[in-house]
């Protein structure tokens, strides 16, 4: 049995395809392609190490993508 309240991950999303990207366009993207929570981050900000399914990480640095990953 499995659990509805957990929503599947996106599959086969490029994650380096977000570099380089605006973080706004690369916000958009990232919705488009399922990911139900896109948290934004100062690159090697201090965060926890908790994972949440669904969620995709954007390391921005003056608002341009350097860093992308789940969880």
């Amino acid at each position: 049995m499995s659990d509805a309240s957990t929503p599947p991950e996106p599959t086969d999303d490029d994650f380096e395809s977000y570099v380089g990207l605006d973080a706004s366009a690369a916000e958009e993207r990232a919705r488009q392609r399922g990911w139900t929570t896109v948290r934004t981050l100062p690159p090697d900000a201090i965060i926890t190490m908790e994972y949440l399914t669904g969620r995709l990480n954007l390391a921005v640095r003056d608002g341009v993508v350097v860093r992308c990953w789940k969880g």
